[in-house]
């Protein structure tokens, strides 16, 4: 195991690792240990009892932040024609057209964050799967990013405002980005809260026992604080 720094020593004294923390205490703590020199990313990681063996048993899904990520999202959007000009009316900042496939394929270009697709775009998409599944940006119905071509404005303005995509790793685990340290506490919260609220949702029906076993609230240079997801789901519901 890598040995942390002083300043994460020295962090990981100031509080108790084993308590379970409510997630507007977590969220302060979080806040006031990200110092370090850049703008940290907070994120909330989870650990569901989940058996990833099974598809009936995957957790994918799309949270709107009510705040954002903090960055702008350069989105590519594959669709033609009046499909291609609304997506571009909208804020799409990439078209793929065929070119553009081609230097996805052939070039690995790979200059977006986020893509889009219309239905009949999606037997050129497949080609692309190699390429844009191993990053997690192939459009997939399930994820909301294969839209009809009516919901496609919608789509874009949705992943240019913070939209973000979570799905479950092979172990169980979810990752998901809160926004920046530098957001204000509240804002923080509320992303936070809309997380856990959206993981909640699409609890698969084939899970026994306890859904959420662990989660963990952490920036980019500090410990993570263990949360307390009952108090959140008391305090959301007050």
């Amino acid at each position: 195991m890598a040995k942390h720094g002083k300043r994460y020593q020295t962090i990981e004294k100031t509080f108790d690792r084993q308590h379970y923390y409510p997630l507007s205490e977590a969220v302060g703590m979080i806040k006031s240990m990200a110092n370090a020199k850049f703008d940290e990313t907070i994120e909330l990681h989870f650990h569901l009892g989940i058996d990833p063996r099974h598809s009936d048993q995957q957790v994918r899904s799309t949270v709107l932040l009510p705040h954002g990520l903090g960055k702008s999202v350069r989105v590519l959007v594959f669709a033609e024609g009046e499909d291609a000009r609304a997506a571009e009316a909208a804020g799409a900042d990439l078209i793929a057209d065929d070119e553009l496939i081609r230097r996805i394929m052939n070039e690995n270009f790979l200059d977006f964050d986020a893509t889009l697709a219309v239905p009949s775009m999606m037997p050129k998409v497949g080609r692309l799967g190699r390429i844009l599944g191993t990053r997690g940006l192939m459009p997939n119905p399930k994820a909301g990013t294969v839209v009809q071509p009516e919901d496609l404005g919608r789509a874009v303005e949705e992943l240019k405002a913070g939209r973000v995509e979570f799905r479950n790793d092979k172990t169980g685990n979810l990752h998901v980005p809160v926004g920046k340290a530098s957001f204000e506490q509240n804002m923080l919260l509320e992303n936070a809260q809309a997380i856990v609220d959206a993981v909640n949702r699409v609890k698969p029906s084939g899970v026994k026992g306890i859904y959420m076993r662990r989660a963990v609230l952490t920036s980019t240079m500090s410990p993570g604080v263990r949360l307390d997801l009952s108090a959140s789901a008391n305090a959301a519901s007050a």
